[in-house]
């Protein structure tokens, strides 16, 4: 694999995990029935909404799917979403305790 299309084929690859992690956060959002763009510019004030959240939004399945709180955390901080981790830390806090 020459260099380009190695360079190719990381970015497609950190697109297509990014699209997984977003489209987590929207399902978590849709679980616990809070806004996901709300929180999106909560955490990133000013910043333009992301077509990739776009997306997600309107695809998201109205069905839901278990996911932690901390798996959600983990995989937002791995991408480098502390802003956004912050802040769905700040709505965990408020749900309420099982």
């Amino acid at each position: 694999m020459d260099i380009e299309n190695r360079d190719e084929f990381i970015i497609k690859k950190y697109q297509q995990e990014e699209q997984i992690m977003v489209q987590l956060f929207v399902q978590w959002c849709t679980n616990y029935q809070l806004n996901p763009a709300e929180l999106y510019q909560r955490a990133y004030p000013g910043q333009p909404q992301s077509a990739v959240l776009t997306d997600a939004i309107d695809e998201t399945d109205t069905e839901e799917m278990d996911i932690d709180h901390e798996t959600l955390l983990d995989v937002l901080q791995m991408f480098g979403n502390d802003d956004l981790a912050f802040v769905v830390s700040e709505e965990i806090e408020k749900l309420p305790k099982k």
